[in-house]
């Protein structure tokens, strides 16, 4: 790389472009580059205005979500970028900032957006500083504990021209479509900054469903932006998106299994090409493993990253994507030599229990080697009495499925039984949950938050279940959409019917409000249901979608249960306080 990163891939090569030029598509709809400025420069004056120098940002359209940040960048105002707009991401980002700009509750009182400016109002963009404080954004908490982390306008500049150098050529004027969100390091690079700054046009919705996806894809050649857990669900579709014009797949938030990969390459026709990085470093490295027995597992580092081995077989960093020359100790293992280096799991994954040192990693690895497990993830839980246990999120193979349907226990002994031999007694499981799939966030990393609150929600299952297993596949801020699992042997099919079990009405809405009331905010007293259809029966053992929208305004809840374009239920809950 050269010595100094030009600036001006970010500030403002749409500034040389013709009006006309299309920036991005919105439900099919051209977005030029003349209407693009005026609402940046309309979000510029409005920022200047404002005494306030740090603004929360939260956006679910990627264009509306470019224009204002590119706008507070112009008006020199910092940017913090929260992963999503929930209550307690609210609150503690209400006692760093100044004002919330885009889709927050009204009671944080977010900037109005301001009407675009005139045609011919647009001046010159001043550069901006290399020291500019131009973003805050947060780790994904996968340890528990998320952290604020700054970032220059320089380090910004930096990880753009690293991108253009090595995929540039690759991707020529592909247009952008993502199944990941832009609120997190990832996907604001590879879908704002960088495809912004080269010229290539975006597409302002995200695909998180792989119909959405089939619906995006456009008639121009095109690039996807994924993640394993995204990438994972779509060999399992009936129908798949058009990729004739496919020009790259970039996955990034961990690596690829080799089944994940084989999957990859039979829906789209070509490998992924798998980016390594956290939110501290940037991006650090990428491959393109072969798809077949034998994966080529080695990382290659980015232009002008350098790693070594550091204390404990550690990876260390040095990268113009950090705020300095200093190395930066990873807490991920690895091993160099001439092909690149390879990862060998976390090393803050050795946790102390009654001074044992237990591997939560070696765990996972004797799990998934059985015929039972297609995934895992382990934790250490806070029990009662301040008491520390395994516990261990398995996602069942069709073989585990078998075995659990005839009760949890036997597939309990049965993992036991293979963790008894390699590990001490002290380190086996001693919480079990067993999941359709395992509950990510929208960047489709999998967080120690998600999977503690599972523990919470359900310390003690009882015998006969009542609940269908839940996995969140999109959240916003008035809005989430679940996929739930109705259970083979559920409580509530006894006697309704004997012949035919279906599940029951009543049961459909009571989850639909108790699941609402899990995720929103709502009035505690319940005052009625209206629109309330059936129109097709839910069987055992069948997969549905809950889409839950809470109206604020109005205090109600809507919800729809579907599967495979086919309505099962729909409804509004109308809800108030107490008299």
């Amino acid at each position: 790389m050269p010595d100094a990163v030009p600036l001006d891939l970010l500030q403002w090569p749409l500034r040389r472009r013709d009006d006309t030029h299309i920036i991005g598509w919105r439900g099919g709809v051209p977005v030029d580059n003349g209407s693009f400025q005026r609402q940046v420069l309309g979000w510029r004056d409005r920022l200047l205005a404002h005494p306030g120098q740090r603004f929360a940002l939260f956006h679910a359209d990627t264009l509306h979500f470019a224009a204002a940040l590119f706008g507070a960048w112009l008006a020199a105002k910092t940017v913090y970028l929260p992963g999503d707009a929930l209550p307690d991401t609210c609150g503690a980002l209400a006692r760093d900032v100044d004002a919330f700009i885009g889709e927050f509750e009204p009671t944080l009182a977010p900037l109005p957006a301001p009407a675009p400016a005139a045609p011919g109002d647009a001046a010159d963009w001043p550069p901006l500083a290399p020291s500019f404080a131009a973003l805050v954004v947060s780790t994904s908490g996968t340890t528990g504990h998320a952290q604020a982390i700054a970032k220059s306008m320089m380090q910004l500049a930096s990880e753009v021209a690293t991108l253009e150098a090595l995929f540039g050529q690759q991707l020529g004027q592909a247009e952008i479509v993502s199944t990941v969100s832009h609120q997190h390091i990832y996907g604001l690079l590879f879908k704002v900054l960088w495809p912004l700054a080269a010229g290539r046009p975006v597409q302002a919705h995200s695909a998180f469903f792989p119909e959405d996806l089939r619906r995006l894809v456009p008639p121009r050649p095109w690039a996807l932006l994924s993640s394993p857990a995204h990438l994972k669900r779509f060999p399992e579709q009936p129908t798949r998106p058009e990729t004739r014009l496919l020009q790259a797949l970039f996955s990034s938030g961990g690596p690829l299994t080799a089944d994940a990969a084989r999957g990859v390459q039979e829906v789209f026709g070509q490998r992924a090409l798998e980016v390594y990085g956290s939110s501290e470093t940037g991006g650090i490295a990428w491959r393109q493993p072969h798809v077949g027995a034998l994966r080529a597992e080695h990382w290659q580092p980015m232009p002008g990253v350098e790693v070594r081995a550091g204390a404990d077989a550690t990876l260390e960093v040095r990268s113009p994507h950090l705020p300095d020359g200093q190395w930066f100790a990873m807490a991920d293992r690895a091993s160099l030599d001439v092909a690149g280096f390879t990862l060998h799991g976390r090393a803050d994954r050795i946790v102390k229990l009654e001074e044992k040192r237990i591997s939560l990693d070696q765990i996972e690895r004797l799990l998934l080697a059985s015929p039972l497990v297609a995934e895992c993830r382990v934790l250490v839980h806070e029990g009662r009495r301040q008491r520390q246990l395994i516990a261990a999120f398995v996602v069942p193979t069709a073989a585990g499925r078998v075995l659990l349907a005839q009760g949890r226990g036997q597939l309990n002994a049965a993992l036991r039984t293979i963790l008894a031999g390699a590990i001490e007694g002290l380190a086996l499981p001693r919480l079990w949950r067993y999941l359709d799939a395992m509950p990510v966030n929208a960047q489709g990393k999998l967080t120690q938050a998600a999977l503690s609150a599972l523990l919470d929600a359900a310390p003690t299952p009882p015998a006969r279940p009542t609940q269908p297993q839940v996995r969140e596949i999109e959240r916003s801020q008035h809005r989430v959409v679940l996929a739930l699992q109705v259970p083979l042997d559920l409580l509530y099919f006894d006697g309704h019917f004997p012949a035919t079990p279906i599940l029951p009405g009543v049961v459909q809405t009571d989850w639909a409000l108790s699941l609402g009331r899990r995720y929103f905010a709502l009035p505690p007293r319940f005052l009625g249901l209206q629109a309330l259809k059936f129109q097709r029966v839910i069987v055992p053992g069948a997969s549905v979608t809950l889409e839950l929208q809470h109206d604020t305004e109005r205090q109600a809840l809507s919800f729809q249960l579907h599967s495979e374009g086919q309505q099962h239920a729909s409804g509004r809950f109308l809800l108030g306080h107490a008299a």
